[in-house]
């Protein structure tokens, strides 16, 4: 008997997919919920288990290509008798020439080469342009044209109406192939006409066969492309999870106006109760004991005295959240990921523990959920874990701040007119300024400080 293996819907507002990785390949035998393949959207990294055991009879999506949900991936042969059918043709090699003797083909092998880029209908693409949200748009029989926040980010930047495109999605949605597919045949010859003419000499820029408004962005502000390709080099194509990341703080920096501030703690009573409660803390709780907790709950605190910190822009307003979303930011070996703590004002520091450790693990094994990295109001990077001293991050839209953590070490420092030795470590938070004041920032920071240097609460 055939089963049929489809492509996930991760989450209500993931539309498509891209498999990143075939765990089985033609052949192989394979057991009910056995890893099968990875795949990426622009939310998660995720692994999808067999939906039946037998022998992977047919693949019939190649590693690298992006396919809508509910899209057949694979077949399996549930009495495991059946020979294997021939797998498809491979795909496009990633990998480019070591040495190329003309730079101006460069830049199309690294085209071709290029993964394809899911939609992204994410809270940030709404927040892509600091206008309020555009209308629904509405086909000249009354009905809303179906699309995603991504398309009609795109739409909307060049000067496209969705009502005169013609949709090749489930139920008629307009997808992101047919909105580009506009914006390259001419329906946004305002736009391009709007646009200043490269400067002498130049390469232009080709728009990504695959690309968004957003990854031509990242593009933008690039050196001709003939002086990239030079020398000895190679040609690595941006993993979904790269393209994703690098659309996602592009986006940051032009919407949100940056500003930093930074501020040095006293932990050492915090070193010396978990140097103390480590060990028990794991034995009763099950639990590793980190430092980051304290942290959390610690911004969590300052975030409710100080609620601008903890909200969003659209438009010319204000949301302020209730709710003290945390995001963590969890590094992979692949990429960077946000999970979130939901309603960490809600939990006490044990929970707040538990929830952190048990993301940051499914993050590293690809294990979440969409609707685990979305809803965040607030976010924490600890680049002390790698020995930085501090680090300047960059907002995860659609907040409004992040706290970055550096190193925790030891440092002499003056205390009562005498200098002693104390576990100290830099707190930095870059915050928009179009919202947070530099007197509400380093106040929501000296709130944090005081609290961590004098630690109450119970941990247990």
């Amino acid at each position: 008997m055939a089963v049929d293996v489809i492509m996930p819907q991760m989450g209500e507002s993931i539309f498509e997919g891209t498999i990143t990785k075939w765990l089985k390949k033609a052949g192989d035998k394979i057991e009910r919920d056995e890893p099968l393949f990875e795949i990426s959207t622009d939310k998660v990294d995720a692994e999808i288990p067999s939906p039946s055991a037998g022998v992977l009879k047919e693949i019939k999506v190649n590693e690298g290509q992006t396919v809508p949900i509910q899209t057949v991936v694979a077949i399996i042969d549930a009495d495991g008798a059946a020979a294997p059918s021939a797998a498809p043709a491979p795909a496009k090699s990633d990998a480019a020439p070591a040495k190329s003797s003309a730079p101006a083909g460069a830049p199309a092998l690294a085209k071709e080469a290029a993964p394809q880029q899911s939609e992204r209908p994410t809270a940030a693409s709404a927040t892509g342009s600091p206008t309020a949200p555009q209308k629904p748009a509405v086909s000249a029989g009354g009905e809303k044209v179906r699309s995603s926040p991504l398309v009609r980010r795109i739409a909307r930047e060049h000067d496209v109406d969705l009502t005169q495109v013609p949709g090749t999605g489930a139920g008629g949605r307009v997808s992101k192939h047919d909105i580009l597919a506009a914006v390259e045949g001419g329906a946004s010859s305002s736009a391009a006409s709007a646009r200043p003419a490269a400067a002498p000499g130049a390469t232009p820029s080709s728009p990504p066969a695959t690309g968004g408004a957003s990854a031509s962005a990242v593009l933008e502000n690039a050196v001709p492309r003939e002086k990239m390709y030079f020398g000895h080099y190679e040609v690595q194509p941006m993993s979904v999870m790269r393209q994703r990341i690098a659309e996602h703080m592009v986006l940051s920096k032009r919407v949100s106006p940056h500003v930093y501030s930074v501020d040095e703690v006293n932990v050492s009573g915090i070193a010396a109760l978990r140097a103390k409660m480590k060990s028990k803390f794991e034995e009763t709780s099950g639990t590793k004991l980190t430092f980051m907790p304290f942290f959390v709950r610690a911004a969590v605190e300052a975030l409710r005295k100080y609620p601008t910190v903890n909200s969003s822009v659209d438009g010319t307003n204000i949301v302020l959240h209730k709710e003290c979303n945390i995001g963590i930011a969890v590094a992979l070996d692949w990429g960077l990921i946000v999970p979130v703590i939901k309603n960490a004002e809600e939990k006490n520091f044990l929970g707040i523990a538990r929830a952190m450790n048990d993301l940051a693990e499914r993050a590293r094994a690809k294990k979440l959920k969409p609707d685990e990295v979305a809803e965040g109001t607030f976010a924490i990077t600890n680049p002390g874990v790698f020995g930085g001293l501090f680090g300047l991050p960059v907002i995860n839209q659609p907040n409004v701040a992040i706290l970055g953590l550096g190193t925790i070490e030891k440092r002499p420092v003056v205390i009562d007119d005498a200098i002693a030795i104390r576990s100290m470590v830099y707190l930095t938070l870059s915050y928009d300024h179009r919202v947070v004041d530099g007197a509400v920032a380093h106040q929501f920071m000296a709130h944090i400080k005081h609290t961590l240097e004098n630690w109450t609460e119970s941990i247990m």
